[in-house]
């Protein structure tokens, strides 16, 4: 499970959502209810519940803070400790709502930086950190705790120390991402990293006090182990997992770590007793091939140690892309025979291999996709045995993709039979976490798999009726035929309004968890997007809804983006589209008041999309401050397009991401590159058309062209098509820079990569609908682009594949496929839009990708075709 989206299934089957209410994170610790003295005051602040004193203490802006950790078990204990040693003495302290809230946090996919922490304490100077560190921890000795990764733990207790920040208050990082600060000495706003990792900032000298404590943390060390650690392949809560090797041996084994208290499943199992669990099962399932053999078993300090065989391969969700047809336009009859011969191969071991660990009495109970290594000589072995259990325990793994994952009354053996029949489909069609959302899409996977695969049928009827039981009534399923649009529409018009929410105040419809990062109101996963698609493919206003953005977006909460797709800008793009010009504008001011010259240069959040926004409403408005603003961006964009590096034959391929710059259009400079072109279209000076190629060209270094001639960016460890950080979104604007500079200098090229581009979008699979990272994406594209007929009449039906019921309508998952979403970015509005630009009767297009300034034309060579 995708470690970024899983705290966000927690909440709700359904959609993402955060716990932050009592709603979503289930009944509040008893010591929440306790009562204040007068004066002091308990308030909500997002999963967490702040007590503050009636005399709030002269608290310094940042500095040393304690954190306590705890366990399921003694939380509320802990909590009642603390809370009766700093309500006396006047202390400041906030503490996780629920238990809910805190098993999100120690759970195996939460993420690292913030493991463990339950409350947090606020000294108001070193000297009262030391006093608090001292007679709490004395109070709490013994206490069992998850380990705080970011912090300094204080003696073997559960309490922690960080130096950060005490307020709320926000920078602009290195990639130009609003994010939480503190002050260097300078009084400069700096990142206020929080790194699963103790790093003090560098200006900040450890107090006398903390000294023995780091002593003892760094004196635990790998040192005098016989493997010596080469490469981190996983971390996840409950541990890391290495790739090392024995040093009496050289022998090349895999070490996997278990954190105790940490990394909890649903039967609120740690990894440490997970790791035993693998252990003693790899001993019992030792010689059936493509079990790895088990090597050691060891503590180091606090942590426990499982070395195991090294088995060399990809795991098969890498495996199956390596091969897969139906994303090559080029694969032919012969390609996807092939593929099929080797994908039921594949099958056949796998299953082979699960009758032999049943033969011995095991239930291996997590079989999926990234659990399967395919060897070089395609055999496959098994990954991770750490919910394995005896066929006679009857019970259920506490971990599972949702793809793969039975439904709750299966038992036994039948729990690895279900996830067999799960992966008959995934082989051929790699989307079964759409199953754990509606398992009869399962017949409609079949019928898709046999349109495009030499698959006998009775082998993917074998694993349907495992999944949809024979007995489960028929259901239709949802239809993207492209004649009917307005039907189409409506479908997904009455699946988004049925999911909003206007009694909330941090979202009004659900889509991505990035929702709760960068806020509800913007274009990409907010209200904005979300009634502009809604509008602009004639689906109607809502004027409820209208009213909820109108009343947050003029009074912002602090910390708000600005941005055209993550901020205020974009709110103020569809205000000003939906007739609240006036509102607009207000929240255009409160944007400008802000220090946002120090934005980065992206589009998504950044200066490019902040320029298109203020050059197109001073289009719609004639206010010169606004154009001048405008084009004060484009300048500071324009400026900030470094030069190319020289050529260098030995250097490895450029990637986008990883550490490197992004590419693409919303965070790559593909994105900086429209803003220019805006610009030219405003002032004619070719200066901006020579900084929007060079702009281009840095993206160009980040792609690959395949043998097929499809175009796209390369990651490293993948390669990328989609809108917002592949290819397509770069083929975009190549065409818009087309149609201004025909035959410019880097003509040639640019009409290549344009091609290339368009070859990318012509595959048949695309794994998700969403229109910055999915088939949504692809068919704007293409219909941008004038595509007519079965190109796009193709991508259009085929988003059918990803289409699901819900309420009376029809929606789409998004990210992840672990819930709905109907976001712009990544859910149904987006396919919503996508769909009114390739059959709406009427112009559509994304906020900021319209560039009308210029007619388009045919680009050369095919370009944009």
């Amino acid at each position: 499970m995708d470690q970024d989206y899983q705290p966000f299934c927690m909440a709700d089957p359904s959609f993402y959502d955060a716990l932050h209410s009592e709603r979503t994170a289930g009944e509040s610790f008893a010591t929440a209810a306790r009562p204040l003295p007068d004066g002091w005051t308990l308030r909500e602040q997002d999963d967490w519940l702040v007590v503050d004193p009636a005399r709030r203490q002269d608290l310094p802006l940042q500095g040393w803070k304690i954190h306590a950790s705890a366990t399921a078990d003694n939380a509320e204990r802990v909590l009642d400790t603390i809370w009766d040693y700093c309500v006396p003495r006047g202390i400041s302290f906030k503490f996780l709502r629920s238990a809910t809230a805190l098993t999100a946090r120690v759970s195996k996919y939460a993420p690292r930086g913030y493991s463990g922490k339950l409350v947090t304490i606020y000294p108001r100077d070193d000297a009262a950190c030391e006093t608090m560190l001292t007679e709490l921890g004395r109070l709490l000795d013994g206490e069992p705790n998850p380990y705080i990764l970011s912090d300094l733990r204080w003696g073997k207790g559960p309490l922690y120390v960080r130096y950060g920040a005490f307020a709320n208050r926000y920078t602009v990082d290195e990639r130009g991402e609003v994010i939480e600060a503190i002050a260097d000495p300078d009084g400069n706003l700096v990142p206020d990293r929080r790194d699963p990792v103790f790093k003090p900032p560098p200006w900040v000298t450890l107090p006398d006090f903390l000294a023995p404590h780091l002593a003892a943390r760094n004196a635990v060390t790998t040192t005098d182990l016989p493997y010596r650690i080469e490469e981190v392949l996983h971390f996840s809560n409950g541990g890391g997992i290495y790739l090392g090797r024995d040093t009496r041996s050289g022998e090349r084994v895999v070490l996997k770590e278990g954190r105790p208290h940490a990394g909890l499943d649903a039967r609120g199992h740690d990894a440490v007793r997970r790791l035993g669990r693998e252990h003693e099962t790899l001993r019992r399932l030792a010689g059936i091939p493509g079990i790895p053999a088990v090597h050691d078993m060891f503590w180091l300090g606090e942590h426990r140690f499982l070395v195991m065989e090294y088995v060399e391969g990809d795991v098969l969700g890498k495996a199956i892309v390596t091969r897969y047809p139906m994303i090559d336009p080029s694969a032919t009859a012969d390609d996807y025979a092939e593929f099929t011969r080797w994908a039921t191969g594949i099958h056949d071991q796998v299953a082979e291999t699960i009758a032999q660990v049943h033969e011995r009495g095991v239930v291996y109970g997590d079989l999926h996709l990234f659990n399967i290594i395919v060897r070089p000589d395609d055999t496959v072995a098994l990954l991770d045995f750490e919910v394995t259990s005896d066929v006679a325990d009857a019970e259920r793994p506490g971990l599972g993709n949702p793809g793969f994952t039975a439904p709750r009354a299966t038992r036994g053996f039948d729990i690895d039979l279900y996830a067999l029949a799960c992966l008959r489909l995934a082989l051929f069609l790699p989307m079964t976490n759409l199953l754990g959302l509606h398992r009869v899409k399962a017949r409609h996977f079949a019928d898709v798999i046999a349109e495009h695969f030499p698959v006998d049928r009775a082998f993917l009827d074998r694993g349907v009726e495992v999944i949809v039981p024979p007995d489960t009534p028929a259901t239709t399923a949802p239809s993207t035929e492209p004649g009917e649009w307005p039907r189409l529409r409506d479908d997904l018009a009455r699946a988004i309004l049925t999911s909003a929410t206007p009694d909330r105040d941090d979202r009004l419809f659900p889509g991505d968890p990035q929702q709760f990062a960068v806020g509800g109101l913007g274009l990409a996963y907010g209200a904005a997007g979300v009634l502009y698609a809604l509008d602009v493919t004639g689906a109607g206003r809502y004027p409820e809804h209208e009213a909820w953005l109108l009343r947050r977006a003029t009074d912002p909460p602090s910390g708000s983006r600005l941005g055209l797709y993550d901020g205020l800008h974009g709110a103020a793009f569809a205000l000003d589209h939906l007739g609240h010009r006036q509102e607009a504008l207000d929240v255009v001011d409160i944007c400008l008041r802000e220090d946002w010259e120090k934005l980065g240069p992206d589009l998504a959040g950044g200066l490019s999309g902040i320029g298109l926004n203020l050059l197109h409403l001073a289009d719609v408005t004639g206010e010169p401050a606004l154009r001048t603003a405008g084009l004060r961006a484009a300048e500071l964009v324009a400026n900030r397009v470094p030069p190319l590096p020289e050529p260098d034959p030995d250097a490895p391929p450029p990637v986008s991401g990883g550490g490197q710059p992004s590419a693409g259009l919303l965070r790559g400079c593909a994105g900086q590159a429209l803003l220019l072109l805006r610009a030219y279209d405003e002032t004619g000076e070719d200066a901006l058309l020579d900084r929007a190629a060079l702009a281009l060209r840095h993206d160009l270094r980040r792609c690959v062209t395949r043998d097929n001639g499809t175009l796209e960016v390369n990651e490293g460890w993948r390669t990328m098509p989609y809108v917002d950080g592949g290819s397509v979104g770069i083929g975009m604007v190549l065409d818009e820079y087309l149609t201004r500079r025909p035959d410019g200098e880097h003509t040639a090229r640019f009409a290549e990569a344009s091609e290339g581009a368009w070859r990318a979008a012509q595959s048949a699979m695309y794994i998700l609908p969403g229109l910055f990272t999915g088939r949504a994406g692809i068919l704007y594209y293409l219909a941008g682009r004038g595509a007519t007929g079965e190109s796009l009449h193709r991508q259009v039906r085929n988003l059918a594949w990803h289409a699901l019921p819900f309420g009376d309508g029809t929606a789409f998952p998004g990210t992840g496929l672990l819930r709905l979403s109907m976001d712009l970015a990544t859910g149904t509005a987006g396919v919503l839009l996508a769909l009114g630009v390739a059959l709406h009767e009427h112009p559509v297009h994304a906020p900021g990708l319209g560039l009308a300034a210029v007619p388009m034309t045919p680009a050369p060579s095919g370009a944009g075709r």
